[in-house]
């Protein structure tokens, strides 16, 4: 699974500050069972915007982290929660299939 969301960085913080406490709660939810990793990227000639990209084993192993978030990782969301504006984009299952094209073809 993977939980897309998009950031936008309000004037006054940055990027670089949000991008600190994304590691730090990341750091704690990627202990919970069926934490995959996670990944943060800036959008291009938009510095503000970010995509975050969380993988996960299943939707009912996130669904379990999030009913029981550590206090921590509550805080840690909180004290940046006020300086950005956070969208989700989806919830996407992992493909059943993937099509690639083949190398130097």
């Amino acid at each position: 699974m993977k939980y897309i969301f998009q950031v936008r960085i309000k004037p006054g913080y940055s990027a670089e500050q949000y991008a600190d406490a994304w590691v730090r709660a990341s750091r704690l939810i990627q202990q919970a069972p069926g934490a995959q990793g996670t990944e943060l990227h800036r959008k291009l000639g938009d510095p503000d915007t970010l995509i975050a990209i969380a993988h996960w084993n299943s939707k009912a192993e996130r669904d379990a982290m999030e009913a029981k978030p550590s206090q921590q990782v509550k805080e840690i969301i909180l004290s940046a929660a006020p300086f950005v504006e956070i969208d989700t984009l989806g919830e996407f299952e992992e493909p059943e299939w993937v099509v690639m094209p083949e190398e130097g073809g």
